[in-house]
């Protein structure tokens, strides 16, 4: 089976700064791929890359040919902190804006509305439609923009840090609609959370500088020192504890 997504030899980064070299992945259907590491290894870099928003310094990203028929195939959720919250705009015509990653020669107007007012319940926020998108929770706001990415239909959801700045409550919820998602669309997850993610993706991409990729959902103490991924890990036991590895 082909890869929705191959990555070969990539180098990407900022005024002819590389962040990532050397790179090299595929996400394939129903994949279901955790990315972690430390703050600065490249993370984000990475998905402004697959997302079109910055161009390879060497090497490529290619997309299976139906990939490359949808206008944008991938459905994206940013970090919470990254919207701004002053923009004029509502709860349904963010979510409605999401019609714009479709082909505008396919768009049907009323089966948009339709989806757009089944997202919106489905999620739990249709009773906050027509709130500022500055008077929303971090929770809430989550909910939204995972609707405006779902609504287009996509291959592959991406999503960067979702559970920054929402509550554990919500954070469970997201991870077991992700779950079900999973059985959809390919889903790439970007967390410092190992031990809560692990629980639900399928593979791991430890980035730091480079990319080290893990076929199973097991990373170690020993495999993240090796990778130079300094991050934390958090265990189950009688009593929860998190441990935290002291940077050099």
């Amino acid at each position: 089976m082909d890869a929705l997504i191959k990555i070969e030899n990539l180098s990407v980064g900022y005024d002819k700064q590389p962040v990532l070299h050397n790179v090299n992945l595929e996400i394939f259907e129903n994949d279901f791929l955790g990315v972690i590491g430390p703050n600065g290894g490249g993370k984000t870099t990475l998905l402004k890359a697959i997302l079109g928003l910055l161009k390879p310094m060497k090497g490529k990203i290619i997309f299976r040919e139906d990939m490359r028929m949808k206008k944008k195939p991938i459905g994206y959720l940013p970090q919470v902190k990254h919207i701004d919250k002053n923009f004029p705009i509502t709860v349904y015509e963010v979510v409605r804006s999401g019609s714009l990653m479709k082909n505008p020669k396919k768009i049907n107007t009323r089966e948009v509305k339709q989806k757009v007012e089944w997202l919106l319940t489905e999620m739990g926020v249709s009773d906050i439609r027509d709130k500022a998108i500055g008077e929303l929770s971090g929770g809430q706001m989550q909910r939204v923009f995972l609707c405006r990415a779902l609504l287009s239909d996509p291959k592959i959801l991406i999503l960067d840090e979702p559970d920054t700045f929402v509550d554990n409550r919500f954070e469970g919820e997201l991870y077991e609609r992700l779950k079900m998602l999973n059985q959809e669309m390919a889903i790439v997850l970007v967390s410092h959370d190992v031990g809560t993610i692990s629980s639900y993706v399928k593979t791991i991409a430890c980035v730091n500088d480079s990319l080290h990729y893990h076929p199973d959902n097991i990373i170690t103490q020993d495999q993240l020192d090796s990778y130079n991924c300094p991050i934390k890990i958090i265990t189950h036991g009688e009593i929860p504890h998190t441990v935290l590895k002291r940077h050099e």
